[in-house]
């Protein structure tokens, strides 16, 4: 099916409108990189200042908002590894009475008097 006459002079139109858009957009973009700048009005200056400053302040914002998710995070996990530490700690304990007694059980079973470190023998 051919395309129209008319329909290929809008088609026409709506590229020219967007080619003219990319172009302004492209402008704003080097004048907020601060190329360009120098044949700006004080008044273009002073809005392309405002936008700046507002685009800071969103990203500011954002940074906090990160920072605080990385603090939560952070605080979950130290949780999580002290209560690991405790289980290692109590474990290790458990295991420190275990064989801690396993070795008296041993040294009683030889004798009290060889195995006491208070027992000395006169010269």
């Amino acid at each position: 099916k051919p395309v129209s006459e008319e329909n290929m002079q809008h088609l026409k139109y709506e590229a020219a409108n967007m080619m003219k858009k990319i172009e302004q957009l492209e402008a704003s973009k080097r004048k907020l990189l601060g190329e360009g700048i120098g044949t700006c009005s004080i008044e273009e200056l002073q809005h392309i200042e405002q936008q700046l400053e507002k685009s800071v302040k969103c990203i500011r914002a954002r940074k906090t908002q990160v920072f605080k998710e990385q603090i939560e995070q952070l605080k979950q996990k130290e949780k999580a590894l002290a209560a690991e530490n405790e289980k290692l700690s109590e474990k290790w304990g458990s295991h420190e009475i275990e064989v801690w007694s396993n070795k008296n059980q041993e040294s009683t079973g030889r004798g009290d008097e060889e195995s006491s470190p208070s027992s000395e023998v006169e010269t």
